[in-house]
């Protein structure tokens, strides 16, 4: 009787096995709701942890950073009267040297409500050097760039620096919609 059991516990640990096989990785990165730290996390692959005005100092011993926008690339915001604890985005596209798509989370309410992602929306350098150090933002709320400039620190890139023990990063394939508005998102930009 006994070796009756034993096939029976096989059969049900293989099938439990091919379950998990079958069953899809993740959800959507689009459908997360919540902070945009762990979201900028998740889609970019770059591994920071805390408060997002704190990841541009933490990337200097982990990844590359600099001025210019690359896809993948996480924006970090600096802290400000308006942005307390920051903001940090990942590029999704860029468009142009000044302006570039993003994606992020918890920047807009959408349905009255905060947290939600945003995918390919508008971000304008309007820094007097075109340094990327000043920029307006997209926001659904007035349906066009925002009337408020925030600081950026500038772009953290995936590339770990020499030494760092970190894996290079990698972006999720849902960071940019198949069919960005890059004529709207020059339009949001230009036409203030």
């Amino acid at each position: 009787m006994q070796s009756n059991r034993t096939p029976r516990r096989i059969t049900l640990s293989i099938l439990g096995a091919a379950a998990l096989v079958a069953a899809p990785a993740s959800a959507s990165i689009l459908n997360y709701v919540g902070e945009c730290v762990p979201f900028a996390r998740a889609a970019s692959g770059i591994q920071i942890w805390g408060d997002a005005w704190t990841w541009w100092s933490q990337a200097a011993s982990k990844y590359q950073r600099g001025q210019t926008p690359e896809v993948g690339a996480v924006v970090a915001f600096a802290k400000s009267e308006s942005l307390q604890l920051g903001h940090v985005a990942v590029v999704s596209r860029v468009i142009e040297p000044r302006t570039i798509m993003v994606t992020h989370a918890n920047w807009s309410r959408i349905g009255g409500k905060r947290g939600q992602v945003e995918q390919d929306v508008t971000l304008f350098d309007v820094s007097r050097d075109g340094d990327w150090t000043q920029v307006k933002v997209w926001y659904r709320d007035n349906t066009g760039l925002g009337g408020r400039s925030y600081p950026v620190h500038g772009f953290i890139y995936g590339r770990p620096v020499s030494g760092a023990k970190v894996a290079k990063a990698r972006p999720a394939p849902e960071l940019t919609g198949e069919r960005p508005d890059y004529v709207g998102s020059l339009i949001d930009a230009y036409a203030r």
